[in-house]
């Protein structure tokens, strides 16, 4: 079973975050290890976890969210320096036998993430 999936949606524009890069961290004695790297697809669920089961073990992560880029790319006229550029979401996995799907829901001032089914 995939123990991480991510799903974005831009909700100030009322469509998923399509074309978002997204990373993934592993925060290890004080270092951050690189995970994996993805974009938000056309149904909102960033790829490249889709059949790599092993990419995750029990710990602590952080989710980067390039909103500054994705708003820029989108047409949006956006402060220098963007109030949101990349944002970062931490969060602990700690038990794999479940799966852990992270819905985010943002705009370029502010964003929610949350635990979801």
């Amino acid at each position: 079973m995939q123990a991480v999936s991510i799903h974005v949606v831009d909700v100030a524009n009322g469509l998923v975050a399509r074309g978002m890069k997204v990373e993934v961290y592993c925060l290890e004695g004080g270092t951050a290890r690189h995970v994996v790297t993805g974009t938000v697809g056309a149904n909102g669920v960033v790829d490249g976890f889709q059949g790599r089961e092993t990419l995750f073990d029990v710990g602590t992560y952080e989710l980067r969210l390039h909103v500054g880029d994705y708003y820029r790319a989108f047409g949006t006229a956006l402060p220098q320096p963007a109030f949101m550029d990349v944002q970062v979401f931490r969060f602990g996995l700690a038990d794999l036998s479940q799966h852990y799907h992270l819905p985010v829901k943002l705009t370029p001032w502010g964003l929610s993430c949350f635990r979801g089914a």
